[in-house]
């Protein structure tokens, strides 16, 4: 389908997703539809294996939403019920999803990112929850997922503060996984999704689904998460390959089978 909001390109066996509404690459919900439609195009193409998520330009990954139309409609409820399902839906891919977060990652911006399984952020960009300083909360799961993300204490003085924090600051919290030089993010997410690639597209899946459901469980149930999604594995053609591969000591070739 043809996009106006995003920018939807493959290459290799990886996908980008650019959020394309300059000048801050704003949240609306032709964004949030249209962003829900090409993580629809990319899960049905057997061919790729991760996504990357970045903004058009290199100041602004996503400064949240737009502001002049996001809360103005007659049903704000549907617009950030249907905006937290693609977040969730971002967090439960199936694939390994890459936030290249090569600007300012802030309010509805932070929470795209947090619901990427990877981030890569720019060494001179900020991310945060903001929306405290115009009054309102986070609405797109920024009160949940940075408490798991940072901890409790922490993630509560950001939220009530409304903080921008800094690249080096979001590294050494664990908000995000890697920084990246200026002009460098996009190419620094391409070579790391390039790696995964290469890696078991089966167990790759299950491995996302099972720290997703285990993460909200006991450690027991946990467990069994894990016990069945080991088993599922070992039943894949790719658990055979990467055992014989391991044997004649070669580089495995995974075909998600």
């Amino acid at each position: 389908m043809a996009y106006e909001t995003i920018i939807l390109t493959r290459e290799e066996r990886f996908a980008v997703i650019t959020l394309n509404r300059p000048p801050a690459n704003a949240i609306s919900e032709p964004l949030m539809r249209e962003l829900g439609a090409a993580l629809s195009d990319v899960e049905a193409d057997t061919t790729v294996r991760c996504v990357i998520i970045t903004g058009a330009g290199d100041k602004i990954f996503c400064a949240g939403a737009d502001l002049g139309n996001a809360f103005s409609g007659p049903d704000v409820a549907t617009f950030i019920r249907f905006g937290n399902s693609v977040v969730r839906r971002i967090e439960r891919f199936c694939k390994p999803v890459i936030a290249a977060i090569n600007g300012h990652a802030l309010g509805g911006g932070c929470e795209i990112a947090m619901g990427c399984h990877i981030r890569i952020l720019k060494e001179t960009a900020r991310m945060g929850q903001t929306e405290s300083n115009l009054g309102i909360t986070p609405g797109y799961g920024g009160t949940q997922r940075f408490p798991r993300l940072i901890g409790r204490g922490l993630a509560l003085e950001h939220l009530i503060l409304g903080t921008q924090i800094s690249a080096a600051e979001c590294h050494r919290i664990g908000l995000v996984n890697r920084l990246s030089k200026e002009g460098e993010t996009l190419g620094d997410a391409k070579a790391l999704a390039r790696e995964i690639g290469k890696r078991p597209p089966i167990a790759t899946r299950l491995i996302i689904e099972a720290v997703d459901d285990g993460i909200q469980t006991s450690i027991d149930h946990a467990i069994e998460i894990e016990i069945r999604g080991f088993l599922e594995s070992l039943k894949s053609e790719d658990a055979g390959e990467g055992i014989q591969a391991f044997f004649q000591k070669r580089p495995p070739d995974f075909k998600g089978k």
